[in-house]
């Protein structure tokens, strides 16, 4: 079954997910990140070239032909990723299909926009029974 972890409390959410991700990448973990909308999976690509300001977390797209070889994935569909390890949500809604990964991640924001959409997807998770670790990460992560 898939363990799913909740991370809320974030100030900026996609500062957050950059820096959850380069934790990830600097231990090995084979991530997909399930980012639907087009600006934001932009405004992701580019951070993550840039984050940290000495560095970068390498990524690609889905389609890319290096994807398989890259450990952290942007997707907007997840019928075929490379990998099924680790999924981290930036949507809004359930992502299609994540209970084929091991883990689920959910990285939620202090602002209403974020928080309650989040808290609709940890309560379907809660009622199917999913294992949850949920962390208050306002003090960083």
């Amino acid at each position: 079954m898939t363990q799913i972890s909740f991370f809320h409390g974030a100030r900026d959410r996609l500062q957050a997910i950059a820096a959850w991700l380069m934790r990830a990448a600097s231990d090995s973990k084979n991530v997909v990140v399930y980012v639907p909308a087009g600006e934001l999976s932009e405004q992701l690509d580019r951070l993550l070239w840039t984050h940290p300001a000495t560095g970068f977390a390498p990524h690609c797209r889905a389609s890319d032909p290096i994807a398989a070889e890259t450990p952290i994935i942007l997707a907007s569909e997840l019928d075929s990723t490379p990998h099924d390890g680790c999924l981290l949500n930036l949507s809004n809604e359930i992502p299609p299909g994540f209970s084929r990964f091991q883990q689920l991640v959910e990285i939620v924001s202090v602002e209403d926009e974020d928080r309650l959409p989040g808290r609709e997807r940890f309560r379907f998770y809660r009622e199917r029974g999913y294992p949850l670790e949920n962390r208050d990460i306002s003090g960083g992560i």
